[in-house]
């Protein structure tokens, strides 16, 4: 279970099956069963809940602290540090990925491509947003290198906790869309053509367009801010001038 966890084939929240199916499973008694569950418990790496069974705990929870996320949120420079960061790690996992991915990764990775491009079609850009989270967790699994899999979700976990806001805005600018799908399509196709070069550089062109999508939102989105506040100072002084 251990060795379950740290692949990547146990996620964090995921609950485990019942006591008899998982004894079944190690072909152990569930004696046996409760006395290593009650150990990974001790250890952190399992949670019960009251009548809801036991769960994988959150393990990758303290790599970014709630004190370091705080100086994250506040510190605007952070933003574009964390995407030069994916940026590079990125890139080597996708060409990792193109080297090592087996025949059931590429299956999964192909249902998730599939699972986007339906949501692309019906417009639903935070539907999309979300498999695109889990696209870049599928590819970082197809690496197979353990440290870099819980590097890259404890770099996930920021956007999931919502720590970069304006990461929604990039798919609502023009065209936004049609690109990252354009991106993602690339980097699938270079990993299952098992092609590391394409597949680094594909994963890198992806965070560049990120960098400029995410200024441009920024921009717009204080465009706009200033442009409400001008309309209401001028509507307010055009009320004094009627008074």
């Amino acid at each position: 279970m251990e060795s379950l966890i740290l692949e990547g084939v146990l996620r964090v929240g995921d609950r485990l099956p019942g006591e008899r199916e998982l004894a079944k499973q190690f072909d152990v008694s569930r004696p046996i069963l409760r006395d290593a569950l009650k150990t990974l418990e001790a250890r952190g790496l399992m949670v019960t809940r009251h009548g809801g069974g036991t769960h994988v705990a959150d393990v990758i929870g303290e790599v970014f602290s709630k004190p370091v996320m705080e100086l994250i949120v506040n510190h605007r420079k952070a933003a574009a540090d964390y995407l030069e960061y994916r940026r590079e790690i990125e890139g080597l996992a996708a060409e990792y990925a193109a080297r090592r991915a087996t025949s059931e990764d590429l299956a999964l990775l192909s249902r998730i491509m599939a699972r986007m491009e339906a949501a692309h079609q019906r417009a639903d850009f935070r539907e999309e947003a979300e498999i695109d989270v889990e696209f870049h967790h599928a590819v970082g699994e197809c690496a197979h290198n353990i440290i870099l899999l819980h590097t890259l979700r404890s770099c996930y976990k920021l956007l999931a906790d919502g720590v970069f806001q304006n990461r929604l805005v990039v798919f609502a600018l023009p065209a936004a869309r049609e690109a990252l799908l354009a991106q993602h399509k690339a980097i699938h196709r270079a990993v299952a053509a098992g092609d590391p070069p394409a597949a680094r550089q594909a994963a890198m062109d992806h965070i560049t367009y990120l960098e400029r999508a995410m200024a441009e939102a920024e921009r717009s989105s204080d465009w706009q801010r200033i442009s409400r506040l001008r309309l209401k100072q001028r509507l307010d002084a055009g009320d004094v001038d009627q008074r």
